[in-house]
């Protein structure tokens, strides 16, 4: 029997913000509300983007608060508040020192996440990591990706290829002629990444080896 697993995104115009929920994990008006008024209280002025993921391979759940994104020219920053949930955690979990609590919620303090935005023809795409690398360089790579322009070696498995969304990249990494790239599995962060080690001679764009981690 195979589990679908339906990622909910929906935009809620009234408070201004975007919501991004997992089946299992799916906040009422109200709570919403709670969940806002603690990250304002931790430091985050406007919510953007409200989300839950499953904390595999646990049962548990957890909510991840965004702030509005700040961008110059390819750098994208924005601050990111990892929250809990009383009720979809463990019933000996507590705040930690430090949390500040509101209800069955608490959090403590925010932290500001980086991305690069590469761009591929009229679309836009954003990684964590750049190193080594130039921009226009990850974004030729990523091109022969989304076109299906590559090779790979025996060592790398077809059945695998297909689980991966060249559409989601994560990260652009070069060590000398070693060049590693991440990219998320095509159902979302859910379905755990891909670590590909590539090389790229002139045009010709091999796959080396593939590493899956899996929740």
């Amino acid at each position: 029997m195979k589990i679908i697993t339906i990622l909910f995104t929906l935009t809620l115009a009234t408070f201004g913000f975007e919501k991004d929920y997992v089946p299992r994990a799916v906040l009422t008006k109200d709570q919403e509300k709670e969940v806002i008024t603690l990250a304002q209280k931790c430091g985050i002025k406007k919510v953007a983007k409200i989300s839950t993921h499953n904390m595999f391979p646990t049962p548990f759940r957890g909510i991840r608060v965004q702030g509005v994104e700040e961008i110059k020219g390819r750098e994208v920053s924005y601050q990111v508040l990892s929250m809990s949930n009383r009720q979809w955690l463990q019933p000996a979990a507590k705040p930690g020192k430090g949390s500040v609590e509101l209800g069955d919620f608490w959090a403590s303090k925010p932290y500001t996440r980086k991305q690069t935005i590469l761009k591929v023809g009229k679309n836009e795409y954003r990684v964590s990591s750049v190193q080594g690398m130039k921009p226009e360089e990850c974004e030729t790579i990523l091109a022969m990706f989304l076109n299906g322009e590559f090779d790979h070696t025996p060592a790398v498995r077809e059945k695998s290829l297909e689980q991966v969304g060249w559409n989601k990249p994560s990260r652009f990494s070069k060590r000398g002629e070693n060049i590693s790239i991440g990219f998320l599995h095509k159902s979302g962060s859910d379905g755990g990444f891909f670590d590909l080690q590539v090389k790229l001679d002139g045009n010709e764009l091999t796959i080396l080896q593939m590493f899956q981690a899996v929740p």
